[in-house]
């Protein structure tokens, strides 16, 4: 079967954007937006700006312009961005424009040619058994934990009067 052709100053493939059609995306996160802390979602979740804390979440996009500076734990994660941490997820795909630096243990791993990767990466059959609650079988439990905690919860936007250093 033939791919069809990135979208221009895309990456990722057909497969990518696939997973995204399929599913949708239960939270986005836009460019110029800054998360602080943890970012949780029992959902899917795209993101384009910028989070200095670890990132849950049943799929997660890492798209072209987002950064994440802290660990990343999903059932699915396909990375275009920028990750200084740690990835842990069952299936992960590093796309060509992205720019890993960290481990990753994973189910299954695919690399696109021009990928960044520097760090160690290994195979597991259940990548999530040690993540951090509320990661493992979010997708399947969801309904069943919406009781005890959210279905999505993002972190606290940076303060007003912090400055913005270029």
């Amino acid at each position: 079967a033939a791919r069809a052709p990135a979208p221009p100053g895309g990456g990722g493939g057909a497969q990518g954007r696939g997973a995204e059609r399929r599913r949708g995306v239960a939270c986005g996160i836009r460019g110029g937006l800054i998360v602080r802390g943890t970012l949780r979602s029992a959902g899917d979740v795209q993101g384009d700006g910028k989070v200095d804390g670890d990132t849950r979440a049943a799929g997660l996009i890492i798209g072209e312009q987002a950064v994440i500076t802290g660990d990343v734990y999903a059932e699915e994660a396909t990375v275009r961005g920028r990750v200084e941490g740690s990835i842990r997820a069952r299936k992960v795909t590093l796309c060509a424009t992205c720019h890993v630096e960290g481990n990753i243990l994973h189910e299954a791993l695919s690399v696109e040619s021009g990928a960044f990767f520097e760090g160690n990466c290994r195979h597991s059959s259940n990548p999530l058994a040690d993540a951090p609650e509320a990661v493992v079988g979010e997708r399947k439990g969801a309904a069943a934990n919406s009781e005890r905690r959210p279905q999505a919860q993002a972190a606290q936007a940076p303060k007003p009067a912090d400055p913005v250093t270029p």
